[in-house]
């Protein structure tokens, strides 16, 4: 059991993770590509953020910028010269850095790709039944802007289209993020996952207590401490935690993180296709409206 001290520190090193919601720069980036997404001042605003909005503006020409309609098609506009809001270089600057982009919104269901999301090449395969559109959060619980981003995808998630198939996956850069990443999956095996996901929340923000010990053993004794206090029954908790259907589900996790070369949270990917933040979206609620929109196209196709 730590004492006093020691969980103050932990405490302080949790903060200073959750600060930036970005992958710990000790640990080895993989090289940005188009399928990174530009990072925000809701993520990181590390370099590394910079050279992936770079490098998937890339994919479109420098003279034009494409705009992706309500009904799939593309619209391309001529930007020869231009040096305002349609600028592809300017636009990949506003994604890194948050800055709002004047004209990029025209409505509703009228994004500008490469500023509101960045589109893969090429689009990975889903784990979505046949007629349904996957649309995946990565997340971390000690992060702040995921907290302060849930309450509205709890709302969204309760009034989704039917068609769309909403699963959240916990990244895991480090052995922290890896503990309460089982933390996530052990309670979706029992079923109390739906009834604990925001309570976990409030433990870490609110309470103040990481749910991450000094090693394994420790973390697993102060989830199950918290999970008690909820009804979970300790047996079950301590089967689940160890069974072999949590270790798939981490490693299923893993091999999606690794695809989508998540470096921020929170990040969403929509049918393998399209990746946005609420920094490129432009705000919460503008990125579950942008989330929306690219599911229902891909619906209709």
């Amino acid at each position: 059991m730590m004492n006093r001290a020691a969980r103050f520190a932990l405490l302080i090193c949790l903060g200073a993770l959750s600060a930036a919601c970005s992958k710990h720069s000790a640990l080895t980036a993989p090289t940005p590509t188009a399928s990174t997404a530009a990072t925000s001042t809701a993520q990181s605003s590390a370099p590394a953020a910079a050279a992936s909005a770079a490098s998937s503006m890339a994919a479109v020409a420098p003279s034009t910028i494409k705009r992706l309609n309500e009904d799939g098609s593309e619209t391309v506009e001529d930007t020869s010269g231009d040096t305002g809001a349609h600028n592809p270089i300017y636009a990949a600057v506003a994604a890194v850095t948050g800055t709002a982009v004047a004209g990029s919104l025209s409505g509703p269901t009228m994004w500008q790709e490469g500023v509101n999301y960045t589109r893969l090449v090429p689009a990975q395969p889903t784990y979505a039944p046949a007629g349904k559109v996957e649309v995946l959060e990565f997340f971390w619980y000690a992060c702040p802007h995921c907290y302060a981003l849930d309450p509205l995808v709890e709302a969204w998630r309760k009034t989704k289209a039917p068609y769309i198939a909403f699963s959240r996956v916990p990244v895991m850069w480090a052995a922290g993020h890896r503990s309460l990443a089982r933390l996530f999956y052990t309670l979706q095996s029992l079923g109390k996952l739906d009834e604990l996901h925001t309570a976990i929340f409030k433990e870490i923000h609110v309470n103040n207590d990481p749910l991450v010990g000094t090693d394994d053993a420790d973390s697993e004794r102060m989830q199950l401490a918290f999970v008690t206090k909820h009804g979970v029954s300790a047996d079950a908790f301590r089967t689940a935690y160890h069974s072999f259907t949590v270790e798939t589900d981490l490693q299923r996790a893993d091999e999606l993180m690794q695809r989508y070369r998540i470096t921020g949270v929170p990040t969403f990917v929509v049918n393998g296709k399209y990746v946005a933040d609420v920094g490129t979206a432009g705000g919460e609620q503008k990125l579950m409206n942008l989330v929306s929109d690219l599911a229902s196209i891909e619906h209709k196709h």
